[in-house]
């Protein structure tokens, strides 16, 4: 018996290192009846009566079945085993054991262990904090860091890290700053990886300039404090900035690691105006150079495109990303749906739509949110419906992107039934609901409803914003109420922004209200003096009322600032195809085709007793030179192309960058029920939907 001992003992103690996962349960097994059978009176006169190995490590060997453990079952089994051995007093072990069932997310098993211990020193503590850090429990990981203080344990470099994570996620500026004083109290002002925890918690807080300190005092930077650093500024939108670090990262040759290079990016597609082009195509660049993309990545220029205005790019990229069988996320996904809907295109829509009821995001809320709002945006409030109707559970940003679907195409008593039944279910509205309802109202010249629903949002416990004040302002300008809205903006209990002062600007050219204009205008030139669409509202105002001396000054006022007004022109949807015309334009292979159907449309209209609205036409010329003007605006060139492109009964579906003129807007309400075709509009302000002589603003635009 005592030579089978021996034998046990030495296979223990020279192969413990070979034992897998699920022979633990038999290792501890043959533990017990070694301990069991030294211990037998039957063997107390013997001596001894195993030899063992002295090559044999109990730390070594306890510490291996814990790395290898695979369940907490294993590590119960191991912890009883322990106590059994009288290792339960051992440092090492229990902080293998609490950073074992941490590892499994066995977060309250660790702290049972911790508590258990008597005496913790500090990697034990250690072990704890990051237990309760890598669990996201960041509020008991820094409660663990002051007990631990309290309990006369210094921290080392490897607590740190893991407390100022938590302060990170926490975004407790005040906690912050106490851990970085005791990081320079216990001496980590050089230790590179506790100054990365200080980098990243200044630069994720939004305090870029005390983590480009922190930067500047580092001797030794690698990858992580150069990474922390542009993310920092590329994130607290100092782009420009971002991309310098980034050249001198290149410099010091420190290869960028995949989140640097989302950073620099982003970087690239948030530089701001004439340099914004430019940068797009450095981005891409970049983007095509690395060998391997992350979908966080893709992300990254997807974004970038979609945000800039190149929503054409956005969709193409994620084509690409489809056909090399990269797996997108929800934010993918979201990012082409907002950059379907800048397209404009139906059957773009439509696409995207399949692919999403195709893929796992088919129930995402809010990817199906996104479809409702690209579809609205397209011109297909229907569609839109569709996806909101589908949806069996139904959260308040789903109700409200609903209702401003409806508010964006002068749908108000949809928007407002809608509203009520959304109440009906139990769904507390928020402030994104009332926009889109104060919208709706406005596009609808429902002025009692829309004044009545900006009174009860208190009674929700929403405080109105400048964009609710300024949709109010909006309704009762449309409507001629020109001096309630002014009183009202006068008495707003907070400073009017921007889209308040431009909603009366707007309002004050749509009945000439010259002097209150003016008022409007120069509050506008003082709040955003360099936004060129404020110098053509008060332009056109002036050029309504024929003070053409006025229209000039404006215009030089505008060359002095170096404003130049935006080209308008109109884009229209053939098979899918997007074509693009702008005023007068004659660049099309097909011109003299759409200048004939131009021509006879003219004729018809005139035959009906159509006079043209040369108030429209913002220039001190001739009738004869203004209403020759008026029939080559762009849509009105758009819809001439439509006609000689599609079958008859064909749906023409028109995007336009500015606001429609009046003259046009009453020229397609007469060319719808000429041509017997539903003509939809969309321009700067909102959606007109032309059918039968009509459409669907009620001329209220």
């Amino acid at each position: 018996m005592v030579s089978q001992l021996q034998q046990s003992s030495f296979v223990i103690a020279t192969n413990y290192q070979k034992f897998k996962y699920f022979e633990i349960p038999k290792c501890l097994f043959l533990l017990k009846f070694l301990k069991h059978f030294c211990s037998s009176p039957a063997l107390a006169p013997e001596e001894p009566c195993v030899h063992i190995d002295p090559r044999f490590n109990s730390d070594s060997f306890y510490a291996s079945l814990i790395d290898n453990s695979k369940h907490r079952k294993q590590l119960n089994q191991i912890h009883c085993q322990l106590y059994v051995s009288g290792l339960q007093h051992s440092g090492f072990l229990m902080t293998k054991l609490v950073n074992g069932s941490s590892n499994f997310g066995e977060v309250c098993y660790a702290r049972k262990v911790f508590d258990e211990f008597l005496h913790p020193d500090v990697f034990m503590w250690n072990a704890i904090i990051r237990s309760y850090s890598r669990s996201n429990m960041f509020r008991e990981s820094v409660e663990m860091y002051s007990r631990m203080r309290s309990a006369g344990v210094h921290p080392d470099c490897y607590t740190f890290p893991y407390v100022l994570k938590a302060c990170t996620e926490l975004s407790d500026f005040s906690l912050s700053r106490l851990v970085h004083g005791q990081v320079f109290r216990y001496g980590f002002v050089l230790d590179v990886f506790v100054q990365n925890g200080l980098l990243a918690l200044y630069a994720k807080c939004g305090q870029i300039s005390k983590a480009r300190v922190v930067f500047n005092r580092l001797g030794d930077r690698n990858i992580v404090s150069w990474t922390s650093i542009i993310s920092g500024y590329a994130q607290n939108g100092e782009a420009m900035e971002a991309l310098r670090l980034f050249d001198q990262m290149r410099k010091t040759y420190v290869k960028p690691d995949w989140i640097a290079l989302v950073s620099i990016l982003r970087a690239y597609t948030d530089v701001d105006d004439l340099e914004q082009g430019r940068s797009l195509h450095v981005a891409r660049s970049l983007f095509d150079q690395i060998e391997t993309h992350n979908v966080i990545m893709w992300n990254a220029m997807i974004s970038g495109y979609a945000k800039n205005g190149h929503a054409e790019e956005a969709v193409q990229l994620f084509r690409d990303m489809i056909r090399r069988n990269i797996r997108p996320d929800a934010v993918t996904v979201s990012s082409t749906v907002l950059a379907c809907a800048q397209v404009g295109s139906v059957e773009l829509a439509q696409w995207m739509d399949d692919y999403v009821t195709a893929s796992k995001y088919r129930t995402d809320i809010f990817v199906n949110t996104a479809l409702m709002d690209m579809y609205a945006k397209c011109g297909s409030v229907e569609f839109a419906r569709r996806v909101f109707d589908r949806l069996s559970e139904k959260d308040v940003v789903v109700w409200s992107a609903m209702i401003m679907g409806y508010g964006l195409h002068g749908q108000g008593w949809e928007a407002i039934y809608l509203y009520q039944a959304m109440k009906q279910a139990g769904v507390c509205p928020n402030d994104i609901t009332f926009i889109g309802l104060l919208t709706a109202c406005n596009h609808s010249g429902l002025v009692k409803q829309g004044w009545e629903l900006f009174h009860c949002m208190r009674d929700f416990g929403i405080e109105p914003r400048n964009e609710h004040y300024s949709c109010v302002v909006d309704l009762l300008g449309r409507a001629g109420y020109l001096d309630r809205a002014f009183a009202f903006v006068m008495t707003m209990p907070t400073e009017p922004g921007v889209s308040v002062w431009g909603a009366l600007l707007s309002a004050c050219k749509i009945h000439r209200h010259v002097t209150m204009g003016e008022y409007a205008a120069n509050k506008l030139f003082s709040l955003d003096p360099h936004n060129v669409g404020h110098y053509v509202q008060l332009s056109n105002l002036y050029a309504s009322a024929r003070m053409w001396g006025c229209v000039a000054s404006v215009r030089v006022l505008m060359k002095e600032k170096g404003l130049n007004k935006d080209l308008g022109f109109s884009l229209i949807e053939i098979n899918g195809k997007l074509q693009a015309f702008h005023v007068g334009d004659k660049s099309h292979p097909r011109t003299e085709e759409i200048f004939d159907e131009l021509r006879r449309l003219e004729k018809r209209l005139k035959e009906i007793g159509f006079v043209p609205h040369t108030d429209s036409v913002m220039h001190d010329l001739n009738y004869e030179e203004k209403e020759e003007n008026l029939c080559v605006h762009s849509e009105r060139i758009a819809i001439a192309y439509g006609l000689i492109s599609t079958a008859p009964g064909t749906t023409l579906r028109i995007i336009k960058n500015l606001r429609a003129c009046v003259n046009c807007h009453a020229a397609i309400k007469l060319i719808s029920k000429l041509v017997q075709r539903e003509i939809i509009v969309r321009d700067a302000n909102r959606f007109h939907h032309f059918k039968d002589g009509l459409c669907s603003c009620g001329d209220y635009w």
